[in-house]
């Protein structure tokens, strides 16, 4: 849990760097790309981050606007990107703005849960994580280069003197 806002808009900012560049390396046809016919496609996870962000956050009790057409995965790998990008910076200036170190001891009722403040913001943040994993196994399935994020891809190693670990 958090102990400051600061403290929660620096792990958010990197967080959302890493899911920023994991949505840009999408594709078009990528968007398409499922474990089975029963599961979510990887439009639809990615489009899931970006529309659940805010609506996490307004559940906590943060003022923020929701994405407007939420129910429909664009077609179009850069504007799911693109949203996001606007998501994630509305989400850490309205935390900024409206909580502050002392609200986050609040607690707060949170999908039937009580928490304080500072948790819901960890939620927040793992739920992003969360999906963002999912979404680089299927980036792989859908042969794309996926970025590293906690240290380099298999494709990155190379970049930087080194050989990738052996499977």
């Amino acid at each position: 849990m958090f102990t400051s806002v600061a403290e929660f808009i620096e792990e958010w900012n990197q967080e959302a760097v890493s899911t920023q560049n994991v949505l840009d390396a999408l594709t078009n046809e990528s968007l398409h790309q499922q474990v089975s016919s029963e599961d979510r496609t990887l439009g639809r996870i990615a489009w899931h981050i970006v529309t659940s962000t805010p609506g996490m956050l307004m559940e906590f009790g943060v003022e923020v606007s929701p994405v407007e057409n939420s129910e429909t995965v664009p077609a179009a790998a850069k504007e799911i990107a693109g949203t996001f990008r606007r998501v994630a910076s509305d989400a850490a200036h309205a935390v900024k703005e409206q909580w502050t170190d002392e609200t986050l001891n609040e607690i707060v009722n949170a999908f039937g849960m009580s928490m304080p403040r500072s948790a819901t913001l960890s939620l927040l943040i793992k739920h992003i994580i969360h999906h963002r994993g999912q979404m680089t196994v299927l980036m792989r399935q859908a042969g794309i280069r996926v970025p590293g994020v906690y240290g380099p891809a298999r494709e990155e190693w190379s970049q930087i003197g080194m050989n990738a670990p052996s499977v």
